[in-house]
């Protein structure tokens, strides 16, 4: 018996918004995955932001 595809799976790549507005050079990503059929919308997570040296929420990408 063959095994499934996981297709449900797929690779986001994580972006922080509050780096955006402070006018820092550089970016924050990091890159996760997640389940498309049971979180069709988009991710929001906290993260460390290692530029601003605290927790800052990072929003899905692409």
């Amino acid at each position: 018996m063959a095994k499934k595809t996981k297709d449900a799976r797929i690779q986001v790549i994580m972006e922080c918004t509050e780096h955006k507005n402070s006018g820092v050079p550089g970016t924050s990503r990091y890159i996760t995955t997640k389940n498309k059929k049971n979180t069709p919308e988009r991710l929001e997570l906290k993260k460390y932001n290692p530029i601003l040296k605290k927790m800052t929420i990072h929003k899905e990408i692409k």
